[in-house]
């Protein structure tokens, strides 16, 4: 996995780009498949800066999550908690949530005894 942070209109200092690279790490805990993460700060006005975050993904469209603060840190941070819910609910969505369900519950319907479907009771 590549993680890769560009800068718009100035620059980060090398240990800023480190934590931001370190916390972006931190993404492969929700998602075993990420293939690369694009970080890209934007300072384009001096009260205002602009993170970016783009994961790709195997078998997966990019995700994209940005955010605006007044310092780097606390906007990829917002950005960050944004990805992180994109990963989540993604992962939630993929997996069987049916695999500690026995078989023949997910495929068979219901017998009587005389090997015929019985219909669901109802209350009168």
């Amino acid at each position: 996995m590549q993680i890769e942070v560009t800068t718009r209109h100035g620059s980060i200092s090398s240990d800023v780009r480190d934590r931001l690279t370190t916390k972006a790490e931190k993404l492969l805990t929700f998602f075993e498949r990420v293939t690369s993460i694009q970080i890209t700060v934007d300072s384009d006005t001096p009260l205002v800066k602009r993170v970016d975050i783009r994961v790709n993904a195997e078998h997966k469209h990019d995700f994209i999550a940005n955010a605006e603060a007044e310092d780097v840190l606390s906007a990829f941070d917002r950005a960050y908690h944004k990805m992180e819910q994109q990963v989540k609910k993604y992962k939630e969505r993929v997996q069987d949530h049916r695999r500690d369900r026995p078989i023949n519950e997910l495929v068979s319907p219901e017998l009587d005894d005389d090997g015929v479907e019985s219909e669901p009771a109802t209350e009168e």
